[in-house]
């Protein structure tokens, strides 16, 4: 995967996979300390034992939201850095489907694919990924959606060709 880019180069990526994440674990320490920031405690995420006995997944799993929250660092791993770039905007999801359960255990990585960019005022570039939470060894995806993000950056520094 590419490290780094400019402005310019952004529109020719648009339509590839332009991040792949390393993989990362989910454990029970992380769905625990997710549960103990959000006050979210339901036992499918907390309880293993009952978890086991009563749910249909043989055990705890991961809160959809963590699964989601966990797209920034997924981000930070793999998405190329755009040189001009002074600062970057979550601007929101579209279409967020929590498709499969994460285990407790299970490792997960991201797929992102540039759906489009395009400017938004002078200093800002608006970017839309199609991604996809995979788990390991699993055919379903974890997580589905379009992820829309602001790449700021100096106006001075706007490519003529874009």
């Amino acid at each position: 995967m590419i490290n780094e880019i400019s402005l310019a180069d952004v529109r020719g990526l648009i339509g590839t996979e332009t991040g792949l994440s390393d993989w990362l674990l989910v454990d029970q320490t992380m769905i625990d300390a997710f549960a103990h920031a959000t006050d979210d405690h339901q036992f499918i995420h907390v309880d293993p034992e009952r978890a086991a006995a009563e749910s249909p997944f043989g055990g705890t799993i991961a809160h959809g939201f963590l699964t989601l929250s966990l797209l920034s660092t997924m981000n930070y791993n793999c998405l190329p850095k755009v040189r001009e770039q002074t600062m970057g905007i979550n601007y929101g999801f579209e279409n967020v489907r929590f498709v499969a359960p994460v285990k407790s255990g299970a490792r997960i990585r991201g797929h992102f694919i540039l759906a489009d960019a395009r400017f938004r005022g002078a200093g800002m570039l608006m970017t839309t990924y199609d991604i996809s939470i995979e788990v390991e060894n699993e055919k379903k995806p974890a997580l589905t959606a379009k992820w829309i993000t602001i790449i700021q950056f100096d106006p001075k520094n706007r490519p003529e060709n874009i």
